[in-house]
């Protein structure tokens, strides 16, 4: 694979205000006959999106064993905005959000509709600010990535949930919770990013091997025995945990989906960490299942 850049995605979103009165979204959809999970993937390069490797399989493998979703919201490292907002279009566009890979990569299109109902009662669930409607983003490579593996008809509403990069990581664990209603209606919430991601470190002559710096092996442990002993707040005060952890996260946008699932978790949800792998030395694809 060559050496690629990722842009960094800010904004965009410029929304609808004035929201009219919401009937409830319980009275909307059904509630499903068991909760649907909630799940942090490891994205890793968007390669993953055309390849066939273990990480993808694995992808196919979750969705054939949870209950089909009436609908997925995704929150994406690869959306970073002033204020929250929520894709409310029908039909959300592909984004190519990525430079330097082959052109099978960019010819790749995930057709999924979107559901501009289920947006805005999804703003209407939200009281702690504001969710505003957005008709200018779409689907970038934090979501389709992955989900065209999972529901590769592209036969199931997609939106996307923005991140407010200007809120600091106890924010995010808080304003997840009032998005729990989702859960009990048949909706998978996905946290797309990476636990340890540090493109600047990266060992671009080990991209595509299962290799990790010390550094990063450290905290991807640390990571997951907080996650399995439901340390939640340690993980909101991730810089605290241990010096490598600013190697781990220099920036928090691939951090903070994580910490969506984590604010969705319930006391009873089992805790399933697959996908444990690092790559290229500073990243890796270490994912987990709540539920």
């Amino acid at each position: 694979m060559e050496r690629s850049t990722f842009l960094g995605l800010m904004g965009g979103a410029f929304a609808i205000t004035g929201l009219g009165s919401l009937s409830s979204f319980a009275d909307n959809l059904e509630e499903s006959e068991t909760m649907m999970p909630v799940i942090f993937i490891g994205h890793g390069s968007p390669m993953n999106g055309i390849e066939d490797n273990e990480f993808s399989r694995y992808w196919k493998k979750l969705a054939s064993e949870i209950e089909r979703p009436k609908a997925v919201l995704c929150i994406s490292a690869h959306w970073l905005t002033r204020g929250t907002f929520i894709t409310a279009m029908e039909h959300p566009q592909t984004i190519h959000d990525f430079g330097g890979f082959p052109q099978a990569l960019f010819d790749v299109q995930y057709p999924a509709p979107g559901d501009p109902k289920l947006a805005e009662e999804t703003s209407g669930l939200i009281t702690s600010t504001k969710v505003e409607l957005d008709h200018e983003w779409g689907l970038d490579h934090g979501t389709w990535t992955i989900v065209r593996h999972m529901y590769p008809e592209a036969d199931i509403p997609v939106l996307q949930f923005s991140i407010d990069f200007n809120k600091p990581a106890q924010y995010h664990y808080d304003l997840a919770k009032e998005l729990m209603a989702l859960r009990k209606k048949g909706v998978l919430i996905l946290g797309s990013g990476n636990m340890v991601h540090n493109l600047r470190m990266v060992a671009w002559d080990k991209i595509d091997q299962t290799y990790g710096f010390d550094w990063a092996i450290e905290m991807n442990e640390i990571f997951k025995e907080k996650i399995n002993s439901g340390d939640h707040k340690a993980l909101i005060d991730y810089e605290k945990l241990n010096k490598a952890a600013l190697l781990a996260i220099p920036t928090p946008d691939h951090y903070y989906p994580l910490l969506y699932t984590l604010g969705l978790k319930q006391e009873n949800d089992e805790v399933n960490i697959f996908n444990d792998k690092p790559m290229a030395g500073s990243l890796t694809m270490t994912s987990v299942k709540f539920g």
